[in-house]
């Protein structure tokens, strides 16, 4: 790579882009198995918002790398990984909140815990 960061680190920061987005629409993926029971859909839609609004912003650092002259594929590389591990784990957590079928959670129908 010439003139500007290294492609490692415009892939760290991108990666890091994308797990800062679903941290500030989701609590994590413990709360989402803890909590599938109650309101898994809920706590998908959120996973599936940070997610979008996390695209956007790797889209548009693609977009701005290669105006720029440079490689596009790092924000695309980074955003792209930490966006397939998160969702893997936001699924693997829903899925196994509701296998867990009575174990206690935080919150409980109809309110909150």
């Amino acid at each position: 790579m010439t003139g500007g960061a290294s492609w490692a680190l415009v892939v760290a920061i991108f990666a890091t882009l994308v797990y800062d987005t679903i941290s500030a629409t989701n609590s994590s993926p413990q709360t989402t198995q803890i909590n599938a029971r109650v309101r898994a859909a809920t706590l998908m839609k959120w996973v599936w918002i940070g997610l979008a609004q996390a695209a956007g912003f790797v889209l548009l650092g693609a977009w701005l790398e290669y105006a720029q002259g440079r490689a596009y594929w790092p924000p695309l590389l980074g955003g792209g990984l930490a966006a397939v591990l998160l969702l893997w784990q936001y699924i693997h957590a829903k899925n196994a909140g509701l296998a867990e079928g009575n174990a206690p959670g935080t919150e409980v129908p109809g309110g909150t815990g």
